[in-house]
């Protein structure tokens, strides 16, 4: 395998530790056969793994995945390419959805998330991960239960650091607040949803991380694709995905939704390059954004990524594409 490419790299948070400025999603990873893959119908092992040297070579050196993609299998496929290559990347994993059927196999518990780190960890063949988050918001885990646990995970060595995903600004400030006055490690992440087509994220969440020096690793940076430019009003889109994805049709899909990518795709014209290298550079122009989690499928989810990192819009540009948004509700915390 060539060596990788060098592309910058920004402190994950507060933390010393580096990322590149791009990420690899592995939610679509292994499932193929009869767990399906946490966001629809996945790659295969094979598949899986070629994608992985490809984000390798390209630079991209942090992988992120969580203990519900594919039921496991995602970890498995990570774990798999991590053995025979012999080399390891930035490795983030997630604690909180159903793992199984059953009242404590889920959520936000000292039991879930000791038992979840646990079975992260024979999964992935490894003895910790770099960054282990909790996936959502757990309403019926008292806080310090959890900061208590992830703090021992930490402590145990099996995770380096930790991280929250989507929820409320004011959930967020609470668990930070209860890690300070507990003494208990602290969040240096923050993976929120957040895209030219959400920024209900700017209202109160990204001040509070640029505030707290927290790092935001948005997922879905593209809106699930729609950004690229492919949807449509009247039959949703060209693709069997843009068709039948469910998730997408009910975050995004307004009227209002349409006009952004209506100026993504003139600025992307004129500059002659795809929707998505415009709609990743003005994400990563972002004050406070470290690295965008990229769904990748193909090569070329990649390539684009990693050219956004080199595209500088300009002030009028990036105006341009401010323009047509109006407000959503809050979406993505579920």
């Amino acid at each position: 395998m060539a060596a990788p490419l060098q592309i910058p790299s920004h402190p994950l948070g507060a933390a010393g530790h580096r990322v590149p400025r791009v990420a690899l999603g592995c939610g679509n990873f292994g499932g193929v056969g009869s767990a399906p893959a946490f966001f629809g119908q996945g790659l295969s092992l094979s598949e899986a793994l070629e994608l992985m040297d490809a984000a390798w070579e390209l630079g991209i050196r942090h992988f992120d995945t969580a203990d519900a993609y594919g039921g496991g299998r995602s970890e498995e496929a990570i774990g798999a390419w991590i053995r025979s290559r012999r080399t390891r990347p930035t490795l983030t994993t997630k604690v909180f959805n159903p793992m199984g059927r059953g009242p404590n196999r889920g959520g936000l518990s000292r039991k879930h998330i000791l038992h979840g780190i646990d079975n992260s960890l024979k999964r992935l063949g490894m003895d910790y991960v770099d960054l282990y988050q909790i996936h959502r918001f757990d309403p019926t885990t008292p806080i310090e239960e959890t900061i208590d646990a992830l703090d021992d995970v930490v402590k145990s060595g099996k995770a380096r650091y930790i991280g929250a995903s989507s929820m409320y600004a004011w959930q967020f400030a609470d668990y930070l607040h209860k890690q300070e006055v507990r003494g208990k490690t602290r969040f240096v992440t923050m993976q929120n949803h957040y895209n030219l087509v959400y920024r209900e994220e700017e209202r109160e969440m990204m001040p509070l991380c640029r505030a707290e020096g927290i790092g935001v690793i948005p997922w879905s940076p593209l809106a699930r694709g729609f950004l690229t430019g492919n949807r449509r009003r009247q039959d949703k889109g060209e693709t069997a995905r843009a068709k039948s994805d469910a998730f997408a049709h009910d975050m995004y899909y307004q009227e209002s939704d349409f006009a952004v990518v209506d100026a993504v795709s003139d600025i992307a014209s004129k500059r002659g390059v795809p929707n998505a290298q415009v709609a990743l550079a003005w994400l990563l122009s972002r004050k406070g954004v470290t690295a965008p989690i990229i769904g990748a499928s193909k090569m070329g989810h990649l390539e684009d990524a990693i050219a956004a990192l080199s595209l500088t819009l300009s002030e009028e540009e990036t105006k341009a594409l401010s323009k047509p948004y109006t407000p959503h509700r809050v979406l993505g915390h579920m």
